[in-house]
Formats: C-alpha cells, structure tokens, sequence
C-alpha cells in the first residue's frame, strides 16, 4: 500500500512536445467539444420542449445525449487544458475520477443502446403490444437499470484497479487515464484480477452486441414484409442511426481494449482513443437527426424560437 501513497499524481500522455501543434490539438479539441455540446444540447432541448417527441424512443434518446456529453467532458476539457498550458498532470484522484467515469458513462451508454435495440424491436415487431411493453414506468426502469448497471461495473473496476500497488513509475501511455495502461504501472500479480474483469467485460459486450443483432434480424424481416415503401422508409430512418451508433462505439471500443499488445505503440493507442471517446459523442447528434424528419423538424423549430425571442 506504500507504492500506492507514494503516487500523488500521473503524467498522461502528450500529444506532441511541439509547442505549435499543442496549440492546433487545443484548438481541434475545443472545436469536438463545442460542436458535441451543440449537438448534443439542441437534441435535448428538442425532445424536452417539444411534446411529439415525449415518446419512448425519444426519451431514451435524450438519455444518450446526456451520456454523450459526460463523456466528452469526462476526457476533453483536461486534454486541452493539458495542451493549453504544456502540461501532462493528472493527480491520483483526478485519474481515478476519470477511469471512474468513463466506465460508469461508457457502460451506461451500452446498456442504454441495447434498451434502445429492444424499443425498436417491439415498435416494429410488435406494434399493437408496444404501449403497453413500454410505457413511462417501464421506460424509466429500463433507463435507471442502464444507469445503475454502468455505476456498478464501474465500482466494481475503478475499485480494483486503483487497489493495486504501483511500482512502474506514474506515466499513463495515454491521453486520459485508461485501465490498460493504469495496469501496466502494477507490480502485483493482483493485476490479472483487472485483466480478467476486462475479458468478462468484452464477453458482456459481445452479449449485448449479439442480442443487439438479432433484434435488428427480426426487425429487417418484419420491415421487408411491409406493403407500403412509405412504411418500411420511416422504419429504416429510425433503425439505421442506431445500428450506425452501436457500430461505431463496438468496433471503436473493442478495437482499444482487444488489440495485441505486440501492436501497440502510442500515436495508434492515441488514434483509437479519440475514435471511441471523442468522436462518436460529436457525431451521435448528426447519425440521429440525418434521417429522422420528426427531430430535424423539433430542432428547427426550437432555432427559429431561439432567433425570434433573442434577436
């Protein structure tokens, strides 16, 4: 436990020691940042304001854009204070607060995208059940059963990855404070304790993945069985966004916690960081609203409010 006092804080990893592509990585970064944040607050805004929207897919929608922007806040703003101001400090409760998160928003996220995947799959399998398979008590179970899974899944690694003793140093191969790395500062056997919750976790995710799948196996076919085209367009307009968000945060995730570790060298494990916690919360807003005419037609409406009342 002395190894553990004896680290007060982490040196993260620098994006570069060039002085002017610190400022350019600040800039780009406050530039995801705000667009996500936009994004993301126009969408909740949106579905708060507008009483078309007060549905189960939506409600669950709004759920994702408060997730998205806690991840983004989790990881960014210290990216680009760290830039800002040349620095790569992180202290021990900061990097412990950070794994925290991004685990508790990150599993969230997952568990709500599967809600999701099921919400689709009785609106459009089972229409005629679907008020009364999702009405506002069981919605709001399943969203608060998504939120308490991720809260426990990150108890359960936040708490045993920060009681490992550490004896490696205090430099994180990261951006951000990522267990990977965090377990590679260990010098106890204790550590695979970590690395198999890891594992367990990736069979969870491929679980989730699987029945993600073949609700939307069930879904194609009941849509292709649709006579009319108008029908089987607006069914696509809201299961391809979803499919898109669940594809990008799987194969970004999966890509940074299941890559050989003989393949690992810092500018890639960068790259595949800023894939899965930077940008899908930024692009999340646009895969939804791009086909769906219902959220386009809120968010346009809420503009025009915006402009007319602040002129």
């Amino acid at each position: 436990m002395s190894n553990i006092s004896s680290v007060s804080e982490f040196l993260l990893l620098a994006f570069t020691d060039t002085r002017e592509l610190q400022l350019l990585h600040f800039v780009l970064f406050l530039g995801i940042y705000l667009a996500a944040l936009l994004g993301n607050g126009l969408i909740l805004s949106a579905v708060a304001c507008n009483h078309r929207l007060h549905t189960p897919m939506y409600f669950f929608l709004l759920n994702l854009a408060l997730l998205d922007v806690g991840s983004i806040s989790n990881t960014v703003p210290k990216a680009m204070a760290n830039a800002l101001w040349d620095t790569r400090a992180i202290s021990y409760q900061g990097c412990a607060a950070q794994v925290f998160f991004l685990f508790f928003l990150f599993g969230s996220e997952y568990s709500l995208l599967t809600v999701m995947a099921y919400d689709r799959y009785v609106a459009i399998c089972k229409p005629l059940h679907y008020w009364s398979l999702l009405g506002s008590r069981a919605c709001a179970q399943m969203a608060a059963a998504a939120w308490g899974s991720g809260f426990l899944y990150s108890i359960l690694h936040t708490a045993t990855t920060f009681s490992l003793p550490l004896c490696q140093g205090n430099a994180v191969d990261q951006f951000f404070c990522e267990i990977p790395h965090i377990l590679k500062l260990s010098c106890s056997d204790s550590y695979l304790r970590e690395s198999q919750l890891l594992i367990f976790s990736a069979f969870l995710t491929i679980g989730c993945f699987v029945f993600i799948v073949l609700s939307y196996i069930q879904i194609f076919r009941a849509v292709l069985r649709m006579p009319s085209s108008q029908g089987r367009h607006k069914a696509f307009s809201t299961c391809l966004p979803h499919l898109a968000v669940v594809s990008l945060m799987v194969s970004t995730g999966m890509c940074s916690y299941l890559k050989s570790p003989s393949i690992s060298f810092p500018s890639l494990d960068i790259v595949i960081a800023v894939l899965y916690s930077v940008v899908p919360p930024a692009l999340n807003p646009l895969i939804y609203s791009m086909r769906n005419q219902e959220l386009k037609d809120a968010v346009r409406k809420l503009l025009q409010y915006m402009l007319l009342k602040h002129p």
